[in-house]
Formats: structure tokens, C-alpha cells, sequence
């Protein structure tokens, strides 16, 4: 009788125990990058003076009246991006130039010394609405360098640029991003000075308190820059990471520097992250539509072909794709541009319309409970998943798709709020009466997407997972055929 008592109760603490979720395992996101992850590709827009100078980079002496579009569209740029499939929108409301598309009250330099409007214009404002007609999450960047002030270099002017941030923060509603590259000081206008100021970057724009400001305003708003603090620069402009990707990191200072800072920081190790880091800081792949950021007449836009690939190779990886926009003259994109992008955004949506694995009948060969069945893999609900007992670290997951199938891309997803956990797996099809290997793979993360050399056609599918420090998780599988 004591026994069996003994047996029941062990059989009852067991079967509750495995209905807990698994315990968290490294770093883990946050709420705001939690969110970040959600949107996959958006867009940075730059368009200054510098536009209408057929320049990369604003020297910070153009006339305000230089910046004077013909016939400035928000609604089109938006709309040609939302048609690619873009989910946000980063505005460079002042670039290295100087120049501030806003009214601010921090610089003479500004939209109100531009024709454009008579002088009346906020184009902060008219891209913020456009973006959220769309319904799409809007950001801002605005640049710590200013080759056009005369304060920069002195220990006046971060007062200033936290100043404009303020503006920015407090009066365009809620941002998802606050941007921040590492360009910082050289050769510049500055208020008629023409030379060049060099600055400690470590020091000079006090990040520590001027982040402070962002996170008190804009609690959501992921902070991008070299080190994060939320998403981390891939360390490169080529709009891809490495095929191993961990979303942790730990910024670090480059050999012969003390500390690391927005442009100083272990860019060897930025594009595939350091499993294990501090950190939960995934990467984005920032790389613009042309050749460069600006709008040049001479330039093409990237094919809807290569920018499939890219986000392949950034959001397939874990990362996230900023596209570089570029209005002409006019305040609007290229025909070519609107075309791409439209390209790029119809071939995301008809390769991803139809889980080819929908309806698949799932064998694990291990389930931690019914709350994490296998099942939940193909329900399309991020938020559940499958798992392990948790001293089990390896195993497979078999997919009966009922009828054969043909696809050449595979997705898999990790349920990130746990962290990144799985470290090594390999996927087989069952082909001629046997199993045949088609991929061996390494970090999965918020997503992975597998493109085949070429495509394969079974009705069976066996995801092996090798390798884990701990317990294993998988919210999504997925099999497309990617579409002309």
C-alpha cells in the first residue's frame, strides 16, 4: 500500500514537473527586442542636402536652401516600402552635415531655412505620419558628429545633441529604434572654421547619460549602435551575417583601444556574435538598396533576386535587414526602386504564403509534456512550443507530411524568451526506401531559414538536434518553395 502510494506520488511530482516551462538558459531579450525581432526588415532614409550635392557625406556648408524638393512624397517612400515588405522606418533627421529636417530650436541649421514649404515644413513630422498610416513602427537617427556647428569638439556641444534627441524623443510619438553609427569627428565646416576636430570618442558624447535619456523617453525604443545596448552593427554594410549567428554578445574594445564605444568596438566578432556573450544583442544587417545611402542618378538599385538573397542571409540568420532608402531630388524613390522593392516584397510573400509541413503528423522522441507537444510546431503561434525533459539534450523530430512535397527552403525557429539554445542539428529526407542527409547546421535563434542548393521532393522530413547545453525548444517548422 505505502508503496504504490510512493509510486503515485512520484508518477504526479514527475508529470507536474514536466509541465513546467524550462528554466531560462543565458541571456535572455528583452520586451523592446522581443519586439525588434517581430518586424525582421525595415528601412533607414537619408535625405539632406547632401542629396542635392550628389555626395555620400555632407561637408556641413551646403546652402539651406539646397535642400528644396520638387515634389516630396511621404506616402509614396512609405508605400513602396510597406509594398517590400518593410515593417519600420528609421528617419536620419540629421546627418554628419548638420542639417536637422525638424524645427528644432537647437541649431539655426535647419528645415525652416529651406524653401521647401516657404520655411514651414517639419519633415520629421510628414514622414512619422505616413509611417503610421501604413502601419509601420517608426525610428529616428540622429547624429552625434555635426560637421556644420561651430560648439562640435568643444565642451558645449553634447548639451545640444542631447537637446535634439529630446526634440526627437518627445515629440514624434513612440519609436521603436533609436539608430547611432560610429562616425565621430574629421573634417568639417563648423561654423566657418573649415578644419579638422578630432574628439574622444570614449568620453566626448557621454553615452552612459545620454543613453539614460532615450530609455526615460523612449522605453521601447531598441538602442542600435556598435555595442548595442539593445541590437548590436553586424560590422559590415554588405546586409548579411555569418551562417553561425548567436543574437549574444559582449562588446569589447579592439586591440590597441581601452574601451568599447560606438565606433570602437570587436568587429571581427560582431557578424556571427559570441556564443555564451553577456549579452542578449542581435545583430542587424544594415546595407542600402543602391550603392550608397544617398541618391545617386548613376546608381541601380539592388534585383528583388539579390535582395531575396540578403534576407536570407540576415533574417534567416537571426538578424534583422535594414534596407538604405534613398528619395531623389524630387523627395521621392526611383521608378527602379519602387520596383525593386515591390519585386523583393511579392517574392517574400508568395515563397512564405504556404507552410508546405501544414497538416504534418509529428513523432518526437522526446515531449516534456502536453503543454509542449510536437504538434505546436506548425500551429504558427510563435508563443508555443515544443520541448525536452530537462536532462535530455539530443533529439529528433519526424514530420509525415501525408503526400510528397516539394520545397527548397526549411525554417526553424528557437523559442527565444528561453535564449539561444540548440548549438548543433541536421535535417534528412526520406529518399529511395532510406534517410538521406541535405544539411548540417549549427544556431538556429529567433529564426532560420535554409535555402537548398536545390529542391527536394519526399513526404518525410527528420530534424535532428545534436547538440545543446540544455534542454531543447523549438517553437516553428516551416517548408516553402521559394517563388520566382
Amino acid at each position: 500500500m505505502m508503496k504504490s502510494l510512493l509510486l503515485f506520488l512520484l508518477f504526479i511530482s514527475v508529470t507536474v514537473y514536466a509541465q513546467d516551462a524550462p528554466k531560462p538558459y543565458g541571456a535572455l531579450p528583452s520586451k523592446r527586442q522581443l519586439a525588434w525581432h517581430d518586424i525582421e526588415v525595415y528601412g533607414l532614409i537619408h535625405f539632406t542636402p547632401t542629396t542635392f550635392e550628389n555626395k555620400e557625406w555632407g561637408f556641413g556648408d551646403a546652402d539651406p536652401r539646397t535642400f528644396n524638393p520638387g515634389n516630396f512624397n511621404a506616402e509614396q517612400i512609405i508605400s513602396a516600402a510597406k509594398a517590400g515588405g518593410l515593417k519600420g522606418i528609421i528617419l536620419v533627421a540629421k546627418h554628419h552635415d548638420g542639417f536637422a529636417l525638424w524645427p528644432t530650436k537647437t541649431t539655426e541649421y535647419n528645415i525652416t531655412k529651406s524653401p521647401y514649404k516657404n520655411g514651414k515644413a517639419d519633415l520629421v513630422r510628414e514622414v512619422e505620419q505616413a509611417v503610421r498610416k501604413n502601419g509601420l513602427k517608426f525610428g529616428v537617427y540622429c547624429s552625434p558628429w555635426d560637421r556644420n556647428n561651430a560648439l562640435y569638439g568643444t565642451d558645449k556641444y553634447l548639451a545640444i545633441y542631447q537637446a535634439q534627441l529630446k526634440e526627437l524623443y518627445g515629440n514624434y510619438g513612440s519609436l521603436f529604434m533609436s539608430w547611432h553609427d560610429g562616425a565621430n569627428g574629421g573634417d568639417g565646416y563648423y561654423g566657418g572654421a573649415r578644419e579638422k576636430r578630432s574628439i574622444d570618442n570614449t568620453t566626448y558624447y557621454d553615452w552612459k547619460n545620454t543613453w539614460a535619456i532615450t530609455r526615460k523617453m523612449q522605453p521601447m525604443a531598441n538602442i542600435f549602435s556598435d555595442i548595442g545596448l539593445d541590437i548590436r552593427w553586424v560590422g559590415n554594410e554588405d546586409g548579411h551575417a555569418n551562417e553561425t549567428s548567436w543574437a549574444t554578445f559582449t562588446p569589447m574594445a579592439p586591440d590597441g583601444k581601452n574601451e568599447a564605444v560606438p565606433g570602437q568596438a570587436n568587429y571581427p566578432q560582431s557578424p556571427g556574435g559570441i556564443r555564451n556573450g553577456k549579452f542578449w544583442m542581435p545583430a542587424e544587417c544594415d546595407v542600402p538598396l543602391r550603392k550608397g545611402w544617398f541618391y545617386h542618378p548613376e546608381e541601380q538599385p539592388k534585383t528583388p533576386e539579390q535582395l531575396f538573397d540578403l534576407y536570407l542571409k540576415s533574417v534567416g540568420r537571426g538578424a534583422g535587414l535594414d534596407l538604405g532608402l534613398a528619395p531623389d531630388t524630387r523627395g521621392q524613390l526611383h521608378e527602379d526602386d519602387v520596383a525593386a522593392l515591390k519585386g523583393f516584397g511579392n517574392m517574400i510573400r508568395n515563397t512564405f504564403a504556404k507552410n508546405l509541413a501544414k497538416g504534418a503528423i509529428i513523432k518526437a522522441s522526446n515531449i516534456r509534456g502536453p503543454k509542449f507537444k510536437p504538434s505546436l510546431l506548425l500551429d504558427g503561434n510563435k508563443q508555443s512550443y515544443w520541448a525536452t525533459i530537462d536532462n535530455i539534450h539530443q533529439a529528433s523530430l519526424e514530420l509525415d507530411l501525408k503526400s510528397k512535397q516539394t520545397f527548397d527552403i526549411i525554417s526553424l525557429q528557437e523559442f527565444i524568451p528561453l535564449g539561444q539554445r540548440i548549438e548543433a542539428y541536421n535535417i534528412e529526407v526520406f529518399e529511395n526506401k532510406q534517410w538521406k542527409k541535405i544539411y548540417n547546421g549549427t544556431s538556429i535563434g529567433a529564426k532560420r531559414l535554409i535555402k537548398l542548393d536545390s529542391a527536394v521532393t519526399t513526404n518525410s522530413v527528420r530534424i535532428n538536434i545534436t547538440k545543446s547545453p540544455v534542454c531543447i525548444t523549438l517553437s516553428e517548422i516551416g517548408l516553402y518553395k521559394k517563388a520566382l
